[in-house]
């Protein structure tokens, strides 16, 4: 069973955050896929069932705070005996110019805290992964507080436009393969 995982921080003081795309883009697909997301506290996680061709995919949102997701990803794969190659995990990247998109089927966790636990949670690498560019500011000498910012009100609409393309990379992943979404979205 495929899971897609969306890396981000709980509650509202971090909604608009670069660092919760991961979640923007779980929420996105609800919407276009019409599932909700349950909160469940022996998960730790916010998770939802929805099928995508012929295969139920589980939703899974980490309620453990991002430098800890591995937990709640980990326990999510015990239940549901998936292997690492299964999960599809949605996550900003400050190495990313803002608005591109990079897929891949593994590799490290560069300087993604939230990455690195759930590499090491599952105990591998071979992670397929949707990189999504938040950009660096050069003049951020604090890379947490950057991340943790609200993306600026003049790039609201950038911002929607990325989350949907990013919906659009996870659905073409899972419909269509790696291989079609790899050729169609990393820019």
């Amino acid at each position: 069973m495929k899971m897609v995982v969306g890396l981000g921080n709980p509650g509202p003081r971090y909604a608009g955050t670069r660092h919760n795309i991961g979640f923007r883009v779980l929420d996105r697909l609800a919407e276009q896929l019409g599932f909700d997301f349950r909160k469940s506290w022996f998960r730790n996680a916010h998770y939802g069932k929805v099928r995508i061709g012929d295969e139920e995919v589980i939703m899974l949102k980490p309620q453990t705070f991002m430098n800890a997701s591995g937990r709640a990803v980990r326990g999510e794969m015990r239940r549901r005996k998936s292997a690492p190659g299964e999960l599809l995990v949605v996550l900003d990247d400050i190495e990313i110019p803002f608005g591109s998109l990079r897929l891949r089927l593994k590799g490290g966790p560069g300087t993604h805290n939230g990455l690195k636990s759930v590499i090491e949670h599952a105990g591998s690498e071979d992670i397929p992964r949707v990189r999504v560019g938040v950009g660096r500011d050069p003049q951020a000498e604090d890379l947490a507080a950057y991340v943790l910012s609200d993306f600026p009100p003049e790039t609201a609409d950038d911002v929607e436009r990325l989350v949907n393309r990013a919906a659009d990379a996870v659905k073409c992943f899972l419909l269509e393969g790696p291989e079609r979404a790899m050729n169609i979205f990393n820019s």
